[in-house]
This record gives C-alpha cells, sequence and structure tokens, in this order.
C-alpha cells in the first residue's frame, strides 16, 4: 500500500510538472530571443538617423562603434565598400534595398536585421546588425536547469509526504488487522491503539468496542451457565437428604452415590463456567453488577418482586427440610411492603443459594434463622447459621468463593444485589456461625399479584399459609 501511495503521488506529480515545465521552458527560450532581437533593432535604428546626415566613412565608423560596442553592426553604402563585418547574403542585401523594407533572417552563426536608409538622390543605404547564436539563447540552459531542479525538488518532496502519510495509514491499518486475527484466535484481550486517519481511528474505537463486548457477553453466558449448574443443587440437595433418610438399604445406597456423583459434575461444570477469561487486566473484565443487569434482562419474570412473599415461599422449602435434620430453624419477615427491584427467579436463586449452603457447610442438627427487614430506602435478606463460619469473610467477597466449595452462592447474591443497587456484607453472627446480609434497593411501583390473596400467621417459627 505504501508503494502504491508512493507510486500514484509520482506519477500525479511528475505530470503536474511536466505540464507546466515544458511551457515554461518555451516561453524562456521564447523570450531571451525577443530580448536579443529587441536590441538588435534599437541598436540599428540609434544609427539610422546618423546615415541619413552623412555618409562619410569614419563619421559612421565612430557612430557605430559608439552604438554597438561588440562591433555587429555594419553599414552598406551604395557603390561603396561595407563599413564593418558583414554576415548577410548579398541576396538578402539587395532584397532589402529593392524593397526597403526592414528584412530579418537567419545567417550562419546567428541572425542578421536588416534596415535600409534611404539617402539623398533615392540611393538607399543599409544598416546590418548580426546577432550570434549564443545571444539568442543567453540565459536559457541556466534557467531550464532551475526549472528542472525546482521541478525535481517537487516531485520527490510531494513522494516523501504522500510515504509518510501512506506509513501512518499503513500502520494503523495493519495493528488493527494483526488485533482482528488475534481476536479471531480466540484471545479475547486483543485490543488495539486507536490512531491514523479519523477513519481508521473511529473503525479502531468501534473494534474495541465490539470486543469488549464480545467479552461481556461471554462472560454473561458463562454465569447462565454457572448460576443454572447452581440452581440444581437445590433438588440434589433435597434427594440427598431424602435418601439419608430412609432406610439403609442397596437402593437408597445407590440413589445416595448417584446424587454425588451428580454433584460432583455440577461442581465441575460450575468451575469450568467460572475459570477466568483471557481479557485484559484494566478494563477487560466485566462487572458484576454488569452482569446481573444482563441476566436479568432475559426471560427470568417480572423486573421487580415481593420480596416477604418470595422468602415466605422459599422459608416454607427449606423448612420442611430442616425438620428432617432436626435443625432448629427460624424466620422473621418485616409486615411493611417490601417490593424490590429484582426478578422473581433471581430472588430465589439468592434465598436457595444461601439456604443451601448451610445445610451443605454446616453439620445436621445446626441452627439457622432467616430474616427480612424493611429501612427507609432498601431491604435486607440475612441468612445466619450456627456453623463453623467462614475463615475469612473479606477474602470470600472479594474473590465470590469460599474454601471448599465453588463459591458460587456468594456470587449470585452478590450480583443479585448490585442489580438492585445493594450489597452484600458478610460477617459472624450471633449463633456463632456465618451472618449473610443482602441488601436490595426498593422498587419505585408496587407489585400487585392476582386476585388470589394469602393469609400468614406465624406457627412455630416460620411463615406457613392456610
Amino acid at each position: 500500500m505504501r508503494r502504491t501511495l508512493a507510486g500514484i503521488a509520482l506519477a500525479v506529480t511528475t505530470m503536474v510538472a511536466l505540464s507546466f515545465l515544458i511551457p515554461l521552458s518555451l516561453l524562456v527560450r521564447s523570450e531571451a530571443r525577443t530580448q536579443a532581437i529587441t536590441a538588435a533593432e534599437q541598436r540599428a535604428a540609434a544609427l539610422a538617423p546618423v546615415l541619413a546626415l552623412t555618409t562619410d566613412t569614419a563619421s559612421l565608423r565612430q557612430a557605430a562603434a559608439s552604438v554597438d560596442a561588440d562591433d555587429r553592426l555594419a553599414v552598406h553604402l551604395p557603390d561603396a565598400p561595407p563599413i564593418g563585418t558583414s554576415h548577410a547574403p548579398a541576396a538578402l542585401l539587395g532584397r532589402a534595398q529593392r524593397e526597403g523594407a526592414a528584412l530579418t533572417g537567419d545567417v550562419p552563426g546567428g541572425w542578421a536585421y536588416l534596415q535600409p536608409v534611404v539617402l539623398n538622390g533615392g540611393r538607399v543605404a543599409v544598416i546590418e546588425e548580426f546577432v550570434p547564436r549564443a545571444e539568442l539563447t543567453r540565459g536559457v540552459a541556466e534557467s531550464w536547469w532551475v526549472m528542472a531542479a525546482l521541478a525535481l525538488g517537487l516531485v520527490l518532496g510531494s513522494v516523501l509526504v504522500a510515504d509518510r502519510l501512506a506509513a501512518r495509514v499503513v500502520r494503523s491499518s495493519r495493528r488493527l488487522s494483526h488485533a482482528a486475527h488475534t481476536l479471531g484466535a480466540g484471545r479475547l484481550d486483543a485490543r488495539v491503539e486507536p490512531m491514523g486517519p479519523p477513519e481508521l481511528h473511529e473503525a479502531g474505537i468501534a473494534f474495541n468496542a465490539m470486543a469488549d463486548r464480545m467479552v461481556h457477553l461471554v462472560a454473561t453466558e458463562r454465569e447462565l451457565v454457572a448460576d443454572l449448574s447452581h440452581r440444581l443443587r437445590t433438588p440434589l440437595t433435597v434427594l440427598r437428604l431424602a435418601a439419608e433418610q430412609a432406610a439403609t438399604s442397596a437402593d437408597s445406597q445407590r440413589i445416595t452415590a448417584a446424587v454425588g456423583q451428580l454433584e460432583a459434575e455440577l461442581k465441575s461444570i460450575i468451575e469450568t463456567a467460572r475459570a477466568p477469561l483471557a481479557v485484559r487486566p484494566a478494563g477487560g473484565t466485566v462487572p458484576a453488577a454488569g452482569l446481573g443487569a444482563a441476566h436479568h434482562s432475559g426471560a427470568g419474570g417480572a423486573a421487580q418482586c415481593s420480596a416477604a412473599e418470595v422468602t415466605a415461599a422459599r422459608a416454607a422449602f427449606w423448612a420442611t427440610l430442616a425438620r428432617q435434620q432436626n435443625r432448629p430453624f427460624d424466620l422473621q419477615i418485616t409486615p411493611e411492603p417490601t417490593t424490590v427491584a429484582v426478578p422473581e427467579d433471581e430472588l430465589t436463586a439468592v434465598i436457595d443459594a444461601l439456604a443451601g449452603n448451610v445445610f451443605r457447610h454446616t453439620p445436621p442438627g445446626a441452627a439457622f434463622a432467616i430474616r427480612l427487614e424493611r429501612s427507609a430506602s432498601a431491604v435486607t435478606l440475612t441468612v445466619t447459621d450456627a456453623g463453623p463460619g467462614i475463615a475469612d469473610p473479606e477474602a470470600a467477597l472479594a474473590r465470590g468463593g469460599s474454601d471448599g466449595s465453588t463459591g458460587l452462592g456468594l456470587d449470585i447474591a452478590r450480583r443479585a444485589a448490585g442489580a438492585a443497587d445493594g450489597s452484600v456484607r458478610l460477617t459472624r453472627g450471633p449463633l456463632g456461625g456465618a451472618d449473610i446480609a443482602v441488601t436490595f434497593g426498593l422498587a419505585d411501583e408496587p407489585v400487585r399479584r392476582g386476585a388470589r390473596t394469602r393469609r400468614r400467621r406465624r406457627r412455630r417459627g416460620l411463615w406457613a399459609y392456610r
């Protein structure tokens, strides 16, 4: 591309230079000839008045010397030898005498100008002015060399400028092409520094935006896979608990083994889906809130829900499992409106993830509690247990994981809270174990349920329906 642009600049500039150089060269040569001829005519015209007054040879020689110091003038008198050196042929002289008009013509070695002068008695004398050939082209060669040098400098300068501009374009194009090939090879950290002409600069910006969008979409899909896999662990936990409660038999042992194998496979899927992406360190990772927002925008239910109703429904499910393991369970739900800007299925996933962690990571019989409270601008869901707790809460929240697990439960809660302008706080609770508080921002409009109404009453520490 560089050679092509340089060749185009060379061809165009050369044609432009030649289109001016050739006419200027001819004009310079014509101007030099015209100046030489005009000077010869002026010298001949200056001698004509002297010849009209006298034909004395000495006087004419003195006048010719004063007019032409180079001795190029010659005077042809009737019936007398010429005064000075003559270069004009006899035929041309005779014609000038007969016609009585000024004549010009090329002669050997140059050019001659003949000026007839009528004397007394009707006789005709002729003044001859000779101009050497070198005089006709004086300064022409030097002018041509100067113009050629200027034209050559112009051509070389234009080629150099075109090459520099082409180098900038080629550099930008090569970087953009290399980044595109790198991204096509699967390296999602490929980016390009926008540079070059405005079009290539905009193309670089668009490429970076496309690459960032690809990273965002890939990360979102991976998180969706991990979320769906994690949700399957809830019914698996129920199956495992049911198998453990069943009488010891070969069937129950096979069910327990199958459930354990399936849980191991799900854990492997989750860990694979949540493996780090090859993204650039600065600005390449996708924020948790952004992923949550992308996930919530799908067909996952309404954009908001009643946190109290969802919590009550899921608490009834986990209360059944708690009774099977003899786990003390307490549920506290505020009677105030708790409409949050979280889809119902997302809030369900958060409650199931946090409650499922209690059953997976605490021994049977360990107590746990679920509380739902409301403040002026937010709703706080708290799950606390009497288990061993989390050794390093800050590290667990920072990396979205905890020892001995996939860490997806905390990550699901963190992303859902981030999508609703909330947060996650992990401390040691009053029961001695982990205390996980998830805050959700209140929605602008309340959720309107169907015609079916629910009456709740508090029975043995949990909400029930009748």
